[in-house]
């Protein structure tokens, strides 16, 4: 396989072409992950000023991260990379990148007092949005003096006092990942993203969305993700081989799985095993009203 440098960590890491775009593997922008640049934003990137650099690089490497920690996959391109640094939700003070390090860990753990392990601490202060680990360690002691954590070497865990500011800050509540897999359709994603997943998210589930129509088969979705669930709602309304390859993962994983398949397409659909019994939708907002119901309970 080939291999590139990251223009954003410096690591030089395995690369990945599809389509137009080149994809960077497990950098210390995206630890056991990836993310994916547009063909010829590398050159243009890569020919900023040494100045530009600097300021641009640990902040859009600080937002691969979190990104990817968050569940979202990343596409970018060179066009976008000075909006994305000076949006308002990037953090600029001690404060505020602090805050960023308590709801990573708030991710990362299910109740206060769990551990969580970073390693090497060295390649993680994107974490905080900072630009040298000196910072991050800054904001690790001005964390524990607050007693919103208590570290132990490499590993750290939230305090009751810690839990409770990344709680309200994530708005109060921790939600659950949920994979979901939908068909190559367009008209189907984007029915889904404005009526569907907003009732999934207040069914307590934080949805991901992998599409089949993606070029890159490998993007659509990780199997590492799907296991780290504890929901996947599969929708066979095209009977997309990806779909049924994911869900059957996910059964295997001994994650609760929940199929979909829009009602026109019923009686056309293939022989399935008696266990694949679709929940059947003919509008998305029906469909949302009924997963709400089968969710909230």
């Amino acid at each position: 396989m080939a291999k590139k440098q990251c223009l954003f960590c410096d690591e030089i890491v395995p690369l990945e072409t599809s389509g137009d775009y080149d994809k960077f593997i497990d950098c210390h922008c995206a630890p056991g992950d990836s993310y994916r640049l547009l063909h010829g934003s590398y050159e243009t990137v890569n020919a900023l000023s040494h100045q530009d650099k600097r300021q641009l690089f640990p902040i859009l490497s600080a937002y691969i991260r979190e990104q990817l920690d968050r569940g979202n996959q990343v596409v970018l391109a060179a066009s976008e990379l000075e909006s994305i640094a000076n949006s308002p939700d990037i953090p600029a003070t001690i404060e505020e990148k602090g805050a960023r390090f308590l709801q990573y860990l708030y991710r990362h753990s299910e109740v206060a007092g769990e551990a969580v392990v970073i390693q090497p601490l060295a390649n993680s202060y994107n974490i905080t949005y900072s630009p040298n680990l000196q910072e991050l360690v800054y904001i690790i002691d001005k964390l524990a003096g607050d007693e919103l954590l208590v570290r132990e070497g490499m590993s750290f865990r939230l305090t009751d006092k810690g839990w409770a500011e990344a709680a309200a800050r994530a708005g109060g509540r921790k939600l659950k990942s949920c994979c979901v897999l939908l068909s190559a359709d367009q008209e189907l994603l984007e029915e889904w993203s404005t009526h569907v997943l907003p009732r999934i998210e207040q069914c307590g589930y934080s949805p991901q969305v992998f599409n089949a129509a993606e070029s890159d088969r490998q993007a659509s979705y990780a199997l590492d993700t799907i296991a780290a669930s504890k929901l996947l709602i599969a929708d066979v309304t095209t009977h997309a081989p990806e779909v049924y390859f994911g869900a059957g993962y996910a059964l295997g994983q001994d994650i609760p799985v929940l199929w979909t398949m829009k009602s026109v397409h019923h009686d056309h659909r293939p022989i399935l095993p008696s266990e694949i019994r679709p929940l059947l939708w003919d509008t998305a907002e029906e469909l949302a009203v009924i997963l709400l119901q089968r969710l909230s309970h």
